[in-house]
């Protein structure tokens, strides 16, 4: 008999030797608003029918947790695969990226004729077929030549290029009746489990809408992206130019010598991206309505430090000033800041900023007049005045950089004309294979763990930690606001995991298993071992990876 630890109810039992999460999950009584989908076993995400052989620590978790959206999801793809295949044998559907909180998807039927409402109508049907009858998911490990073989009978060539240069001797894979599939987590016991989706249509393709995280009983609400969707789809046009579709696809060109190659055409892209930028807002600056202030926002570790730096290098070539200031030097001093129900600082609340006092100086300033400015003392949680003054020349031209710098409460009385704004992003285009995307969040997070651990300041288990609060502030206060950009700039890079596999391996091994973060720490390194490894020796100094890796020739 072995001993399990409940987390979910404090409590112990025994069991024998090979009993299953799911057996064991009605002996133990706890709140259940909405139906378990996961659990943790010793701090790693493990699916239901997963088998206990030794005593271990077990919590039970629904989709309202992170590591239970995304076994949620996984199978909710494997459902709309399944569909298809019986629906429209010889179809491909390919999963790009996360939009609209759903997915956008292609499907490309064998004799390539268009998708039509009728064949949604199928499609959809033939999920909930698939779902009422409550067919298990049925995983296996088998070595990896063998798990090749047989996605290369079924001509899914995305999924052998992967597993190939994945270096590993065995792999698991899933089955759904006699669909094979390969995901790389775990996936719920049986069909029966997947109740809430919608398919609709979406830009050039499909939308696949998944549950609310706050309410998985119910679609998270659809909202609309025009903007970002341009983006993925302008860096998916270069994905497939190039034949970098997937991971297998970018491991494949590093094997063969190309990585050099790869890190240069990145920054070229970026580079061009970032000159149309500056050359836009010269043209407006030279308009008859002139664009006298530049609003730069984005998430958490999307580059916005260097990207400002890179902009402003592009403006002075084009024969502008750019100066630049910060929303965190107008932070309201530490005993005035918000706080949580617990008391905590709420440092990412938009009252934070003294955005009233920042906009006055913004408008002295774009008046002609000569405006003493503040900057933030963080350790003493004070604004201060050290003689900093700016009095705006003629071809002057203000960039502020922030967080809220997008928030239409900063710059209410800046007329619109005169304002131009960018949203920063960083959105993964490539994917492991056809039907395992890569989250956008994933790529910021990562970057997070190696910038704040080469500083000094957070362990990779404080890094994960603050992550969850830091990704509820974003979608409270930094992406309502990300359509309204004037231009959107995307910071991912092409090869970026297989750059940042060998910094951010040793440090997130580091994180204890006995921890709640190991979770993630445990999942994000199976994550980046998929990617052939790339030495970051030809990673320029002025790279937006640079802020991330260090060696960055920008004064920070």
């Amino acid at each position: 008999m072995l001993q399990v630890y409940c987390k979910n109810t404090g409590t112990y039992r025994k069991y024998p030797e090979g009993t299953s999460l799911l057996q064991m999950l009605s002996d133990f009584e706890f709140e259940q608003p909405y139906p378990i989908i996961s659990a943790k076993v010793n701090n790693v995400s493990q699916g239901l029918k997963f088998k206990v052989y030794q005593s271990k620590d077990i919590e039970f978790i629904d989709c309202r947790e992170p590591s239970g959206m995304r076994v949620y999801c996984r199978s909710l793809c494997f459902l709309l695969c399944k569909a298809a295949q019986d629906v429209f044998p010889g179809c491909r559907v390919y999963m790009e990226h996360e939009i609209s909180n759903g997915y956008f998807f292609h499907l490309k039927k064998a004799d390539a004729s268009p998708v039509t409402d009728e064949d949604i109508a199928l499609l959809k049907s033939a999920m909930k077929e698939i779902s009422d009858k409550d067919i298990p998911f049925h995983r296996y490990d088998a070595q990896t030549d063998k798990v090749m073989k047989i996605f290369s009978k079924s001509g899914a060539e995305d999924k052998v290029r992967l597993l190939e240069t994945s270096g590993q001797v065995y792999m698991d894979y899933y089955t759904l009746g006699d669909t094979p599939d390969y995901y790389y987590g775990r996936l719920v016991p049986s069909t029966g489990y997947i109740k809430v989706w919608d398919i609709e249509r979406y830009h050039s393709g499909l939308l696949l809408r998944v549950p609310d995280y706050h309410q998985p009983d119910r679609l998270a609400p659809f909202v609309d992206q025009p903007k970002t969707f341009s983006m993925f789809a302008e860096n998916l046009k270069w994905n497939i130019i190039m034949g970098l579709s997937t991971v297998g696809d970018v491991n494949y060109a590093c094997r063969e010598g190309h990585a050099s190659e790869l890190i240069q055409i990145a920054e070229a892209l970026q580079e061009k991206k970032i000159v149309q930028i500056a050359e836009e807002i010269d043209r407006r600056y030279r308009s008859e309505n002139p664009t006298k202030v530049v609003l730069i926002t984005g998430p958490s570790s999307s580059g916005k430090t260097t990207f400002c730096k890179r902009l402003s290098v592009q403006l002075k070539a084009c024969g502008l000033r750019p100066l630049t200031i910060s929303t965190d030097d107008y932070f309201v001093d530490r005993e005035d800041t918000p706080r949580f129900p617990d008391g905590g600082y709420d440092f990412d609340n938009f009252e934070t900023v003294d955005h009233r006092l920042m906009e006055r100086d913004l408008m002295k300033m774009l008046a002609g007049e000569k405006v003493d400015v503040p900057e933030f003392n963080f350790v003493t949680g004070k604004r201060e005045y050290n003689g900093k003054s700016i009095f705006l020349k003629e071809g002057t031209i203000l960039l502020v950089e922030g967080i809220h710098a997008l928030n239409p409460g900063l710059t209410p009385g800046i007329p619109e004309e005169n304002k131009f704004r960018i949203f920063i992003n960083t959105l993964t285009s490539t994917a492991l294979d056809n039907h395992n995307w890569i989250p956008t969040s994933d790529n910021r997070l990562l970057r997070r763990i190696v910038r704040d651990y080469n500083k000094g300041a957070f362990t990779a288990q404080q890094s994960i930690n603050q992550w969850p609060s830091v990704r509820k502030s974003e979608e409270e206060w930094i992406y309502p606001y990300q359509e309204m950009a004037d231009m959107m700039f995307n910071s991912a890079y092409l090869i970026e995991f297989a750059v940042l596999r060998n910094h951010a391996e040793p440090i997130l091994a580091s994180v204890p298993k006995n921890c709640p973060e190991y979770s993630e720490a445990h999942r994000l390194l199976k994550f980046i071992h998929y990617f052939t490894p790339v030495s970051d020796k030809e990673i320029p100094p002025t790279s937006l990876l640079r802020e991330f890796l260090g060696g960055s020739s920008f004064k920070y």
